[in-house]
């Protein structure tokens, strides 16, 4: 039925949703059995939005009235020796607010507020015991990561800051907030779950930055002295398969015909990532839960210093990777896809797909570009892992995989064609 039919509808479901806002918020507050419960809080709900529907001075009446109420409620509770209501105070003003932005004809806003209004008030004990449990250094890495993600990053200036079009500075801080991101997700799910955590955080690092990932594997392995060097490999691989699959999305996505054309290489690839793993796969389980002890110490979430060089090492790459396109023109560009590869083979994909997508290269040279990438990509995790973990086991297995999965990939590419003309004649 529309507003036009009628006209008191849009009323009836803004008053609607602040009922509905109010008694969800006061839900919790109620089976605590606090004085103020479902009842208080739909009331308070429904004034504030009776107060947005008369204007905007009564809006602001129906919140100063919610602070009186707030007021006289403390009053009360601190006569009967109870102490302030601080938390239920605060849940109150902001489910005021939800009902003056439902008056107002908002409905994601005031929903949203609820939701995390409640949810506050019911985990009000977890997030107790995980604020004790934080330690000085973690606190302070937390903070350090929030001011790289929203503090710097956002002031710094889009694009290309230069006339050449060589610096990129956001590129390369995207770069600096990944490491440290990922180092600590790194940190709390090994924290939490111990060495059973690092699969986890391979595989859904991968799908951001393999080599990243992997310094942070290799990584955690040193510290550990050696210990994590089965599960730290499982991580590994599963990085490079999470990457994979990443780059075969992309080309998917932007290039479907550039997939076509790489697609036997992909595959094989793929195959040679999970053939290890699933080989593998109850020893380094075994690994893991004799693993998951106390005894295996984590000292930081992050370095920050890490973080730092990455970024200026992508940085000198990516101007370096410019430079030499346009001086070796459209035959450097395998020599681009290879050094992109080499920190990110995610933008060389990208860059590659959306090439051959506006016809400045054909499908198969940027497949063969986005192979390049992807096997150049796996194999600069040998030297990576093995210069930080410092743990020959680890580079002898990395060597083996990491080298079988570049050649099939090449193999694969070089195969294409033939395989192609096969199934034509089939």
């Amino acid at each position: 039925m529309s507003a036009s039919i009628w006209p008191d509808l849009p009323i009836l479901q803004r008053m609607a949703l602040a009922l509905a806002i109010g008694l969800f918020a006061g839900l919790e507050r109620e089976h605590r059995r606090k004085e103020a419960g479902l009842r208080t809080f739909a009331f308070i709900a429904l004034i504030g939005c009776v107060g947005a529907l008369l204007g905007d001075n009564f809006a602001l009446v129906s919140v100063g009235l919610t602070g009186l109420l707030i007021i006289l409620l403390n009053i009360q509770t601190i006569q009967a020796g109870e102490g302030t209501e601080l938390t239920t105070s605060a849940a109150l003003l902001l489910t005021s607010l939800a009902g003056v932005l439902a008056g107002q004809g908002q409905t994601l806003a005031p929903t949203v507020l609820a939701v995390v209004t409640a949810a506050l008030l019911a985990w009000k004990q977890p997030l107790h015991e995980f604020s004790l449990g934080l330690s000085d250094s973690e606190l302070r890495s937390a903070i350090l990561l929030a001011i790289l993600a929203f503090v710097i990053y956002p002031v710094l200036p889009p694009g290309y800051i230069d006339r050449w079009e060589l610096l990129d500075l956001r590129a390369a801080w995207i770069i600096v907030i990944l490491i440290a991101g990922i180092g600590f997700v790194n940190y709390i799910v090994l924290k939490l779950y111990g060495a059973r955590g690092i699969a986890l955080v391979g595989f859904s690092g991968g799908l951001v930055n393999s080599t990243v990932t992997v310094t942070e594997m290799a990584t955690r392995d040193r510290d550990s002295g050696g210990k994590l060097s089965g599960v730290a490999y499982a991580g590994i691989l599963l990085a490079t398969v999470a990457s994979i699959l990443r780059n075969v999305v992309l080309l998917a996505l932007l290039a479907p015909a550039a997939l076509v054309s790489g697609v036997v290489s992909f595959v094989l690839m793929l195959g040679a990532g999970l053939a290890p793993l699933a080989a593998r796969y109850r020893s380094m389980r075994s690994d893991a839960q004799s693993l998951n002890q106390p005894a295996l110490h984590v000292s930081s979430p992050f370095s920050i210093t890490s973080a730092l060089k990455y970024g200026l090492l992508f940085l000198g790459l990516q101007i370096g990777g410019a430079l030499g396109q346009r001086a070796m023109g459209e035959s450097g560009f395998y020599v681009v896809s290879i050094l992109g590869g080499v920190v990110s083979s995610a933008n060389a994909v990208a860059s590659a797909a959306l090439l051959a997508a506006h016809g400045a290269i054909t499908p198969r040279v940027a497949a063969i570009g986005a192979i390049l990438a992807t096997a150049v990509s796996a194999l600069i995790n040998i030297p990576f892992a093995a210069r930080i973990s410092r743990d020959t086991g680890l580079a002898r297995q990395l060597a083996w995989s990491m080298g079988i999965l570049a050649a099939l990939g090449v193999l694969g590419s070089i195969m294409q064609d033939s395989i192609v003309a096969m199934v034509g004649r089939l």
